[in-house]
């Protein structure tokens, strides 16, 4: 592959770097004249339409970033089945072979680092791209110093369609949040805890969590705390260990509300006010659910019990008998009045029971239209609700991944079991922008008339004929929405045209090297007499000096073969007078047979000065010499062949 060309354009040179999913050349990019690196997607992916897919659009999503901390993508492309990225080269090491050299990082330079990530999601997160792989692999640091955040935009890609390759796991869960870990929804935040754990690492040496296979470190992620990075450091600020604390909340609420909010407080920390501020005491987490205790049924309340006897009474013993069988006649009874009702009560209580065994309760449904389908399922959860998606639907005012329609209704009762149907919202209605590249501007103009706004902008091309689209904005198959999208199109205005060089009276070499610097071709060379010295050029044709040209236009050139038999040379004399030590400049202009006002002279003296200026004359051609001074008249002097001669041609 290091010999190949990609697009016929990437010359691949030298393999640079590699991961599981890609490998990553130095290349240079022929028509641009510049070096760029070239990230080519393994084989083994290549045959996935979907990862395919997703790769191109996350990578020219990505290729909107333009901020100095972030790598910049300048190209994505397929030639057969491979599939590349181009993007910018930077000069240097990742931040992985820079801890591995000299961790722990001093502070300062750790925060300075930390900033600059920070300043990198915080452009990304503004366009709505989340990385989901931030780790010190995908950081580099350039000879200059300056740090680079790269691979943006592929990490969807890879979470979604290569989270089983074990290979892609190793290298990233352990900088994966909890939410990643947990396989939920990931977010800005979910950057923000990779962010933590790379300052962790810079700061400490160590990871944070580590463990025999990937699953061993992602529930530690989950479940576990890790070593204070002072217990590992002790050098490092109070402030700097808050800063990391509150990054690597396993809650994401409980973090930086954004990563400027985060990088205002890094570039505040090493402060001499902040440096041992209070310790940060991280924020209870209700990730288990509290135990509940039911009360147990009690059992019947104690009753008194009942005096049965009846004391006889000594003064009459028959009536005491009798008033004792009545009591016990109202004693039975009233046992078998309780007795009636014990059992109607249990027997209700019984068949209450076996009805709240079979009877299932109703809810009243929740409402959680435009919400996160994640929260929406869990607002739903904790009303005791099932939840389905049944599809997904495009819709202009609710975001993508949000719910946009519910069955049953909000405030509607229904019975526990019944799912509530959820329908998510797919964004606004997206196509894929056509490629508008060397179409003439006409059609390119008819492609987009369901766009917002066309704005055309119209440069010079040496290679790109006049009005065709040189490149475009957005790029190539970018999902856009067409109504709301002003695309932006460089149009060729042709080679640019200046004015041609005059090259009457120059030698081949000096008309040849004028040539060359503007761009113009020598197509060829012919000879004949005229009143020029041997081997200088008399005419040039197609295009006169002063007429309009553009590169790569042909010049033929016309060299004399030396002078005709009639042409006579002279050398004439004539005097500059100026006023003393003041610089004056001086034009010399002459007309001969050889030339119309040619410039001969142009200087600047401050003292009278005598010219010697040398002519060719025939018998059709006088000379005349012409002085000014200062862009005044001075002198003009005619020399004529009948002069020089002593002839007469006027016959």
């Amino acid at each position: 592959m290091s010999e190949k060309r990609l697009g016929g354009r990437y010359e691949l040179t030298t393999r640079v770097g590699g991961g599981g999913m890609a490998v990553v050349y130095k290349g240079h990019d022929l028509l641009l004249d510049r070096t760029v690196a070239v990230k080519v997607l393994r084989p083994q992916f290549g045959q996935d339409e979907e990862f395919i897919r997703r790769f191109r659009r996350e990578a020219q999503a990505a290729a909107r970033l333009s901020h100095p901390n972030v790598v910049s993508i300048y190209d994505v492309g397929q030639e057969e089945d491979t599939h590349y990225i181009v993007m910018e080269y930077v000069d240097g090491e990742t931040l992985k072979d820079l801890i591995k050299r000299e961790a722990p990082l001093d502070v300062k330079k750790a925060v300075h680092i930390a900033i600059q990530i920070g300043e990198a999601l915080e452009h990304a997160h503004q366009h709505h791209i989340i990385h989901r792989d931030i780790k010190p692999h995908n950081i580099l640091i350039g000879t200059d110093g300056r740090v680079k955040v790269t691979d943006f935009g592929i990490a969807r890609a890879v979470t979604s369609a290569t989270i089983t390759q074990t290979g892609s796991v190793l290298g990233t869960v352990h900088y994966f949040s909890p939410e990643q870990a947990r396989g939920g929804v990931t977010g800005e935040k979910s950057d923000l805890y990779s962010l933590g754990i790379v300052l962790y690492e810079m700061v400490t040496g160590h990871l944070p969590f580590s463990g025999e296979s990937p699953i061993s470190v992602a529930l530690k992620h989950l479940q576990e705390h890790f070593k204070d990075p002072r217990e590992l450091n002790p050098s490092i600020p109070q402030s700097v260990e808050n800063i990391i604390l509150k990054a690597l909340c396993k809650q994401p609420e409980h973090r930086y509300e954004s990563a400027h909010a985060m990088v205002e407080d890094l570039k505040t920390c090493l402060s001499p006010e902040r440096l041992w501020e209070e310790k940060r005491i991280p924020e209870r987490t209700q990730d288990d659910d509290p135990t509940l205790v039911l009360p147990a049924v009690g059992a019947r309340p104690a009753h008194h019990s009942l005096d049965l006897e009846t004391q006889p009474d000594p003064e009459d013993e028959r009536g005491g008998k009798r008033e004792k069988l009545l009591s016990r006649s109202w004693v039975k009874a009233l046992i078998w009045i309780l007795a009636i009702v014990v059992v109607i009560g249990l027997t209700f209580f019984i068949i209450q029971k076996i009805q709240s065994l079979f009877v299932v309760p109703e809810i009243e449904v929740p409402l959680v239209i435009n919400m996160p389908l994640d929260k929406a399922e869990l607002k739903l959860a904790e009303a005791g609700l099932k939840s389905e998606v049944q599809g997904e639907v495009f819709d202009d005012r609710i975001p993508a991944g949000n719910v946009v329609k519910q069955d049953p209704p909000p405030k509607e009762k229904i019975k526990a079991e019944t799912p509530v149907m959820l329908t998510v919202s797919k964004g606004k209605e997206t196509t894929f922008m056509p490629d508008l590249t060397l179409k003439e501007e006409r059609e390119a103009q008819t492609l987009l008339v369901d766009f917002k706004e066309v704005k055309i902008t119209r440069e010079y091309s040496d290679t790109i004929p006049a009005g065709q689209v040189m490149s475009q904005n957005p790029l190539p198959q970018t999902p856009v929405v067409p109504k709301e999208t002003v695309v932006e199109l460089t149009v060729s205005k042709g080679k640019e045209a200046f004015d041609m060089p005059n090259l009457i009276g120059k030698t081949k070499d000096q008309a040849a090297a004028i040539l060359l610097k503007n761009g113009l071709i020598l197509k060829g060379t012919q000879q004949e007499e005229s009143y020029f010295d041997k081997g200088l050029v008399v005419r040039q044709w197609p295009v006169q000096p002063g007429e309009k040209v553009s590169a790569g236009q042909e010049i033929t050139i016309v060299l004399s073969s030396g002078l005709k038999a009639d042409a006579v040379k002279v050398e004439e004399p004539i005097m500059a007078v100026v006023e003393p030590d003041k610089p004056t400049t001086i034009s010399i202009l002459v007309s001969d047979a050889r030339y119309q006002d040619y410039p001969y002279i142009e200087e600047k003296i401050s003292k009278s000065k005598e010219y010697s200026v040398d002519l060719v004359l025939s018998p059709t051609h006088d000379a005349t010499i012409t002085v000014y001074k200062d862009g005044v008249l001075q002198v003009t002097r005619t020399v004529t062949y009948q002069e020089v001669t002593g002839t007469n041609t006027g016959g």
